[in-house]
């Protein structure tokens, strides 16, 4: 191909995000300018990060109109001017949403081509090592004790209840739909998974939580916090991975009432955590990681869409709820 496809984030959302806040343009390949290596998109992946770096600066700059579509994905190298890469290698990047781009050879990670794509992308990634150091050091679940995970369905969340399983823990998972519950408990090993859409989350919880909450997980923030941090036992810990909840609206939650009073009494510990502060230790993640999938006690769950043009609408579904595990899309 001699021509580089991109995703524009073109125009600001007023609220969710849609479709129309891309273009599909056309430039030029690139040349690989001295340090670098030119990388052809073969699988690109979401993160719902993606829509915060919309709104203001995260753990990365902010996105503005006019920017490629930022995110992470795998690709072939088709020139190189890098010592230690060569044409045909499989790296992994912050490509963005092209079908070419010239990178720093020192952000580009050569790959094993034996390893399938969609694996380095979720649970030997970032997904994966997020949901191990989040729940591992930040949740420090116990033997016997109740982890409760939002957004279970998810490609964080998915990893982490099954990770608590491992653990010798109850894990219990929310999910938007009665479908991905059921799915949660007969095909991922969860004990217990609540529809957060369901009405009464207080009470449903308290059923699939009969002693009480001992880690959190939390991806949303939002009314799922807040009920969870209603069932929290004493000493329990609260891994803060996400706020989904307040990502793709135009009106963002003010956060649950009172939690500076269920801190003090219940002696929680509430802790923010970036995967990336734990990047010295990744070796030791994926080597247990691996070992895990190995052994078949971690199942890996992708979700694979055909076709870089339905990169915009695959977003939108992801917020709408409509993937199972880490969504990808297959350039």
């Amino acid at each position: 191909m001699t021509v580089n496809r991109q995703w524009i984030y073109a125009r600001k959302p007023n609220g969710q995000i849609g479709a129309g806040n891309f273009d599909l343009k056309e430039a030029a390949v690139p040349k690989a300018a001295e340090g670098e290596v030119v990388v052809r998109s073969t699988m690109l992946q979401f993160d719902a990060a993606s829509r915060a770096w919309m709104q203001g600066q995260t753990y990365r700059s902010q996105l503005n109109p006019g920017d490629v579509m930022a995110g992470r994905g795998i690709g072939e190298v088709i020139e190189s001017k890098a010592d230690g890469f060569a044409a045909g290698d499989m790296v992994m990047s912050d490509i963005g949403w092209q079908t070419h781009a010239a990178l720093p050879a020192r952000q580009v990670q050569k790959l094993d081509k034996s390893v399938a794509p969609e694996l380095h992308l979720s649970v030997y990634g970032i997904t994966g090592l997020t949901a191990y150091f989040g729940l591992l050091d930040v949740g420090r679940p116990r033997p016997g004790e109740t982890v409760l995970v939002s957004a279970a369905a998810g490609a964080v969340g998915v990893l982490v209840g099954q990770i608590a399983k491992l653990m010798g823990c109850r894990a219990v998972g929310t999910a938007s739909d009665d479908a991905k519950c059921k799915w949660l408990v007969d095909d991922v090993g969860f004990d217990a998974a609540v529809n957060y859409r369901q009405g009464n989350l207080n009470a449903n919880l308290k059923a699939a939580c009969p002693r009480g909450v001992d880690v959190y997980f939390d991806n949303t923030g939002g009314d799922v916090l807040g009920a969870a941090l209603s069932r929290m036992n004493m000493w329990g810990r609260v891994a803060c991975c996400g706020a989904v909840a307040n990502y793709d609206t135009a009106t963002p939650s003010p956060g649950p009432a009172g939690v500076p009073g269920f801190l003090v009494t219940k002696r929680i510990r509430m802790e923010g955590f970036v995967v990336m502060d734990f990047f010295n230790r990744q070796r030791e993640a994926l080597l247990q990681i691996k070992s895990w999938v190995d052994d078949g006690k971690l199942k890996p769950v992708v979700d694979i869409v055909e076709g870089f043009e339905k990169m915009p609408e695959t977003l939108v579904g992801m917020f709408a709820g409509k993937n199972r595990g880490k969504l990808l899309v297959r350039v």
